[in-house]
């Protein structure tokens, strides 16, 4: 029997400038993706800044490996060092992370909510 490894690398050169990749690229420039499906969202208690006090809430919307995506109704600074309580039963699991990106939501009832998408890069470890 033969087994042929793939090492997941290839040497395909990409034609940037073929008609049907154009085209195709185009049609996807407008596409938003949030990474606000297929989770269920988790409420939980957002800390501004390292020694932060006082918590907001906000919704957990998505979660994987040392990232996640927080619904909020107020801002947060790009770069802005932020503490999340989750509750899980009678415990909390605290994640500190950084902003990575922010916007204002553009789904359906966003705006009308005062809804914020945050990214958040976690390091799971306290500062």
């Amino acid at each position: 029997m033969n087994r042929h490894v793939h090492s997941g690398v290839s040497n395909v050169s990409v034609n940037w400038d073929d008609p049907q990749l154009v085209s195709l690229l185009r049609r996807s420039e407008q596409w938003s993706i949030d990474n606000r499906s297929g989770f269920s969202p988790q409420d939980v208690h957002v800390y501004l800044g390292w020694s932060g006090s006082v918590g907001r809430p906000a919704t957990l919307v998505w979660e994987r490996d040392n990232a996640l995506v927080l619904e909020t109704t107020f801002p947060i600074a790009q770069g802005e060092q932020v503490r999340v309580d989750k509750h899980l039963g009678n415990r909390i699991r605290t994640l500190w992370g950084v902003v990575v990106e922010g916007r204002e939501g553009f789904r359906e009832g966003d705006r009308q909510k005062g809804i914020h998408v945050y990214w958040l890069q976690v390091s799971n470890n306290q500062p």
